[in-house]
């Protein structure tokens, strides 16, 4: 096998060209990852340009760990890192891995306890030998990052066997020959929902996306009976962002017969794990049939190879990923698929917003090398032009004046993830310069929790935003103008009370909390309904968009309740997560280097089609907006 040839060949230049082979206990594959076993951290510190040489000569991700015999007693090692660390840190947390070698330190300073330049780290590291790792404690608590903390931990020794496992199957011996390369489009392609691709090369297989449509029930899944597919063959599955029409059909490749891994960014990992728990937790009230349990959903998470913007990472023989920022929620990823050595490169931009928003810095545009271009076209149209940004908010505030005014309350049908905090923010800064009156705004549905995971991730945000987070006086998502919906009584009370601003999940009226505030407040004039996000066709949100001024809703036991809809209904373009049809084809414009070949999917109707043909029109390239289960040979 290629991998063992490999990981000899790495033992070797250790033992004959490093001083340290009389200090490596062991030498493995996790993941992408070179992992060295060593006796003595304080030579392999002394020495950290010979690792630095080593990584780029075996051109592998090198991570040190500390051999379990030199370990210190986990009590002995906690005082030291108590004793150690100065107190205004604020260590919340002290968690010790003796499968890796790890000790996971929660700070409220991080800062404080890496020390400057690392100092205080890598003392602390000589001291008690558990590789130290420092991270940020959230200003507001999250169950979600706190259990898939404790669970990664819980389950190290096994992660461990599983990144062994994939590092074997990313390094094995390529024995394919031929220089094609080829996508097929298994979901989201001319729809918006059940985003999933497939791409091939004649020794890889990988999935790029996987999504559920939550508003459909004839079209929910992406097509994984196409022959091209056979999910126990797959070498990687990638995840650009958390919106379940992005991530939520990963977990039934694992019921189904997958057991390799998922790379996305870390906050993508843990709104997808929300998101995915929310959308069991709804199919299980309606007694919908489930296509996959919250065993399924762990097991993902067990696989998920975390990665950072900028990590340059190797995921099967021929193919290497990179991701950068795509502005849409926090995570989400623009994917860089570098294939063969310099064969070919595709990059795949998921959801993309090429615009400075509340929350994130533009869409990345400049790439190392480009032919084949994949973009969204969910506003791709030729009339999907969003006002600016500032004229969108100058709009909602003036809705939410006026309902308010009359005594009245505006609900926002809102995605938990992204468009909820958007809200958020610029309601805060409105109140801190004074140009709206003191009125509660109430978050319902999961709205905390993604929330919470948005503070956790402060260095995926905007530098402004970043800072007012660690500024903890100045974190607009502490702004005592929300309060969180506790319970159906407390929503109740919400509905009978004064005049408010309710932003409650789920964006499109696909399900949850707002079900209940829109059956009871849309009979009142008084109230508005204010949509803010895109309303996919077939939802209720898009059928409430479209006028219907009488709905039924699915009530207890099945029955059916017609709603009147007295309430005004508002929508608000330019609060969008996506690129208008401008700033898709400023995008394009700005892209460096040109491609060769541009693919429209992700639009409903005529969108992608229409946005190809202005694409080819303006930049004279071959553009295609290809239907479901189609291929397409890029090469």
């Amino acid at each position: 096998m290629a991998a063992e040839k490999l990981l000899e060949e790495i033992k070797n230049i250790v033992r004959e060209e490093t001083p340290f082979a009389g200090i490596v206990s062991g030498i493995d594959f996790e993941g992408p990852k070179v992992v060295i076993y060593c006796r003595d951290l304080d030579l392999l510190m002394e020495n950290g340009e010979i690792i630095k040489d080593l990584a780029r000569r075996i051109r592998k991700r090198i991570t040190l760990r500390p051999d379990p015999s030199i370990l210190t007693d986990p009590e002995e090692a906690k005082k030291e890192i108590i004793s150690m660390i100065p107190p205004e840190a604020n260590i919340s947390e002290i968690i010790f891995s003796p499968d890796v070698g790890e000790v996971t330190i929660e700070a409220e300073k991080p800062g404080i306890a890496i020390g400057k330049g690392g100092d205080l780290l890598r003392q602390l590291m000589r001291r008690i030998r558990w590789t130290p790792r420092i991270v940020r404690a959230p200003p507001i608590e999250s169950e979600i990052v706190k259990k898939i903390r404790h669970s990664m931990i819980k389950a190290s020794g096994e992660r461990q066997k599983i990144m062994r496992k994939i590092g074997r199957r990313i390094h094995r011996e390529p024995k394919a020959r031929g220089d094609w390369v080829r996508i097929s489009t298994l979901g989201g392609a001319r729809e918006v929902g059940r985003s999933c691709h497939l791409l091939q090369t004649p020794e890889s297989r990988v999935l790029i996306d996987c999504g559920i449509n939550v508003a459909s029930d004839d079209r929910a899944f992406p097509h994984l009976e196409a022959p091209e597919l056979r999910i126990e063959e797959l070498d990687a599955v990638i995840v650009s962002h958390a919106h379940l029409d992005h991530s939520g059909f990963v977990p039934y490749l694992y019921k189904y017969g997958y057991d390799g891994p998922v790379y996305c960014t870390p906050p993508t990992r843990d709104l997808s794990v929300l998101l995915q728990m929310d959308y069991v937790d709804i199919a299980e009230r309606e007694g919908k049939p489930l296509p996959y349990g919250k065993r399924d959903i762990k097991n993902f998470v067990k696989h998920v190879v975390p990665l950072d913007f900028g990590d340059v990472t190797d995921i099967s023989p021929d193919i290497r990923i990179t991701f950068h920022n795509a502005g849409h929620i926090l995570g989400s990823s623009i994917v860089h698929i570098h294939i063969g050595e310099g064969l070919y490169n595709v990059v795949y931009t998921g959801d993309l917003k090429f615009d400075r928003t509340r929350l994130f810095s533009p869409a990345t545009c400049n790439f190392p090398r480009l032919e084949t271009l994949i973009i969204e076209s969910t506003y791709g149209g030729a009339e999907n032009i969003q006002p600016f940004r500032r004229d969108a908010e100058n709009e909602f505030l003036r809705i939410v004046k006026e309902t308010i005014q009359r005594g009245g309350k505006v609900i926002v049908p809102a995605f938990a993830v992204g468009r909820a905090q958007e809200i958020m923010v610029l309601l805060d800064d409105c109140r801190r310069l004074g140009t709206l009156d003191g009125f509660p705004v109430y978050l319902d549905g999961m709205i905390w929790e993604a929330t919470a995971i948005h503070t956790a991730y402060p260095e995926y945000l905007r530098p402004g935003l970043r800072e007012q987070i660690f500024r903890h006086d100045e974190n607009p998502f502490l702004s005592d103008m929300f309060e969180q919906i506790r319970d159906s009584s407390h929503r109740a009370e919400v509905m009978d009370g004064e005049p408010s601003v309710i932003i409650s999940t789920a964006g499109m009226m696909a399900g949850g909390p707002v079900i209940e505030y829109f059956r009871e407040l849309a009979p009142d004039p008084r109230n508005t309904l204010v949509f803010v996000g895109y309303q996919c066709e077939g939802s209720l949100g898009r059928r409430i968009q479209k006028g219907w001024r009488e709905v039924p809703l699915r009530v207890e036991n099945g029955k059916r309740e017609v709603v009147k809809v007295n309430m005004d209904v508002k929508t608000v373009e330019g609060f969008s997560g996506h690129s208008d049809r401008t700033q898709l084809i400023n995008y394009v414009r700005r892209l460096s280097p040109k491609p060769t070949r541009i693919l429209c999917l992700h639009g409903d109707d005529n969108r992608p089609s229409d946005l190809a043909s202005a694409l080819h029109k303006l930049f004279k390239v071959e553009t295609r907006a290809p239907q479901n289960l189609e291929s397409i040979r890029l090469r």
